[in-house]
């Protein structure tokens, strides 16, 4: 058989790309002498577990994902849905939002290249370690556990954005034949039980329990303390594998996806039986709910924040959100070290924090960025007022004119005569002046949206004191100062922004934490056991921490909606705002062709009343086939077995 030698431009993977690896392939050759240089020594061993883990998202760089800064994973995952509009061009949310993504378009290789790039790494190090015959008692074990457990969770990262695909038991040689690469697509069924078997060995062969229960030096080691995978983070990955699992996008449910198979005629989606359907959501609600009775309580617990001994509610959330580095080991329930299971220490803060800190035309550089990052009406209209309701129910036929709920007390029209204070600690939520509509809303509003007129987060102890003006006149408005530099909706994303001076990079990006997996099991439990008591308790812990009413009878409870699949889902839709997860929840549920139409925002070309008139920002082109990115078409072109998803 005719072989071919790979030159150091293929990619290392199974499906050859046309990107630039030979760093990579420098790191770990596949010459025996070389290698035996390269693992000779424990700190040889350490650098190539680095590598393995050297795909993981830094979600916060999502100004440039994949092809841009960070390490070529970061999401783009906020801006292509309905939650938020980048005012840049340049940023590739714009090419998922108007349609013209492509089975070429650079972004769609750049995530299937460097997963499967980590997913090789992962493979080349468990078969490489035993080289090393200097490690101490326990490294082996660990570490090859942890490489098994990442490289699970690069195909569940694979597979949440291509749906199924090919699992690669060994890292294939540069010597290998064209033929070798003929490889298909595994069924979704194959694909998730690889990811959870995986994480199964990981778990019962040398992760260590819980790192956040260690001695104190185990805890800050940077051999095998925070930032390693621990047994917290593999069951949460079991719990996101099933989910999707369950879910209506891969439980098959969605007739476009039916008839996807194999060339040899394998049927890539399941035909489930509705009862194998709840099956899944139990499965999936049972691992969330061991996962809460073993951590809660052990490492693990919603971030709550007192002042003057009450729960202060906004605090609470927006420090479970924070992610500051310097704070990793402060387990005492006031910062999100607490609450966050899966983040990535690695990054450049800033970067979000520019995205996310107003243009403040005029002002000290500390205070002075882009604000470029602009939520859009859609999610402002999500968050509950402070009774707990609904502010808006829907749109009218136009899909801009909002549909008020009455009984909630949300009104658009006129401004407060004075400011309005949170009803926990007396802060000022909205200075006097504010439009109505940004009265008496939940805490979580104003931890994450600016709006015109409020006061900004960093003020250098009283300072420098500063509002941010988004008008089109005012200090951060588009008539002013850098033409690149505004919102386009009229709002800025706060969440996350920084409480010191924008260029602090002290920050972790933070990718799941508990409170995603409270709404997992109420989400799961609800779909296989309607009426579990469970239910309502955990999407009410979500909301008492959040400071609003919860569900239930009797004083001071809302009643029980009807519909409690969409209570859970208007929960998640705020809770878990702009961290990445509505862009895949809208997938999953198969709704996002029912949302994905155009999303608006105010009249940022305007000053005075002019201004908070709802606006089109643009609108959004959703077909049946983006439910999934494409196979890359390079990658077809070599694999002859590879099938291309459908519509592409």
């Amino acid at each position: 058989m005719k072989r071919y030698i790979l030159n150091s431009f293929a990619v290392t993977v199974l499906l050859f790309t046309a990107i630039s690896c030979s760093d990579y392939l420098d790191q770990v050759p596949e010459n025996l002498t070389t290698l035996d240089k390269i693992y000779e020594t424990r700190g040889g061993v350490l650098d190539n577990l680095a590598t393995v883990y050297s795909s993981v998202p830094w979600e916060f760089e999502d100004r440039w994902p994949a092809t841009g800064g960070a390490n070529g994973t970061s999401g783009l995952w906020n801006a292509s849905c309905d939650e938020c509009e980048f005012v840049w061009d340049f940023n590739q949310s714009q090419i998922v939002k108007n349609g013209s993504l492509t089975s070429e378009t650079a972004i769609v290789s750049e995530y299937w290249y460097r997963w499967y790039k980590g997913i090789r790494a992962a493979t080349l190090f468990i078969e490489n370690i035993n080289i090393c015959k200097v490690l101490e008692p326990g490294d082996k074990e660990q570490w090859i556990a942890e490489a098994r457990a990442v490289r699970a969770i690069y195909y569940y990262y694979l597979f949440r954005v291509f749906g199924p695909v090919p699992i690669i038991p060994d890292a294939i040689s540069e010597q290998s034949s064209i033929s070798d690469f003929n490889t298909p697509r595994n069924t979704v069924a194959e694909v998730v039980q690889y990811i959870l078997d995986e994480l199964d060995w990981a778990i019962n062969n040398g992760l260590l329990s819980n790192i956040k229960l260690s001695s104190s030096g185990v805890i800050t080691s940077a051999e095998k303390g925070l930032g390693h995978i621990d047994q917290t983070v593999a069951r949460a990955f079991k719990i996101q594998t099933k989910m999707l699992a369950a879910s209506d996008l891969f439980n098959g449910s969605n007739a476009y996806f039916a008839n996807l198979q194999n060339n040899d005629g394998t049927k890539l989606f399941p035909s489930y039986s509705d009862a194998e359907k709840r099956q899944l959501w139990a499965d999936a609600a049972t691992e969330a709910g061991n996962f809460i009775r073993d951590y809660v309580g052990n490492g693990f617990d919603l971030t709550r924040v007192y002042t003057n001994g009450k729960l202060d509610p906004y605090l609470s959330y927006r420090e479970a959100v924070r992610g500051n580095t310097s704070e990793m080991t402060n387990f005492s329930g006031t910062t999100s070290a607490a609450e966050m299971i899966w983040y990535n220490k690695g990054g450049n803060a800033s970067t979000r924090n520019y995205n996310r800190t107003p243009k403040h035309f005029g002002g000290i550089d500390g205070y002075r960025c882009s604000g470029g990052e602009g939520a859009t009406q859609e999610i402002v209209d999500a968050y509950f007022m402070a009774n707990g309701l609904k502010p808006i129910t829907g749109y009218q036929s136009d899909d801009q004119t909002p549909v008020i709920n009455a009984a909630s007390g949300y009104s658009e029209s006129g401004f407060t005569s004075s400011d309005y204070l949170d009803p926990v600690t007396g802060r000022i939520f909205a200075p006097r002046g504010a439009w109505n509509a940004w009265i008496n809303r939940e805490p979580r509003f104003y931890a994450d949206i600016t709006f015109d007129g409020q006061r900004w987060l960093y003020d250098n102890d009283g300072n420098n004191v500063i509002y941010t003006g988004l008008q089109a006149h005012g200090n951060s408005g588009h008539a002013v100062g850098n033409s690149n530099d505004y919102t386009k909706t009229g709002y800025v994303v706060r969440k996350s922004a920084p409480t010191t001076v924008w260029g602090n990079n002290d920050r972790l990006s933070i990718m799941i934490r508990l409170a995603q997996i409270y709404l997992d099991y109420a989400e799961a439990l609800h779909e296989s056991n309607p009426g579990n008591a469970d239910i309502l308790k955990y999407l009410n812990l979500i909301r008492e921490r959040a400071g609003i009413p919860q569900y239930g009878s009797g004083a001071g409870f809302l009643p029980v909606p009807s519909d409690i699949r969409q209570a859970i889902r208007d929960e998640r839709r705020v809770e878990l705002s702009f961290e990445c997860c509505r862009y895949f929840d809208i997938r999953r549920w198969c709704i996002a062709e029912n949302i994905h139409q155009s999303i608006h925002g105010l009249s940022i070309d305007n000053d005075g009343e002019d201004f908070f008139q709802r606006a089109k920002v643009k609108d959004v082109i959703f077909e049946k086939k983006n439910y999934f990115f494409p196979i890359p078409l390079k990658d077809l072109l070599i694999n002859k077995e590879l099938v291309q998803n459908p519509g592409w």
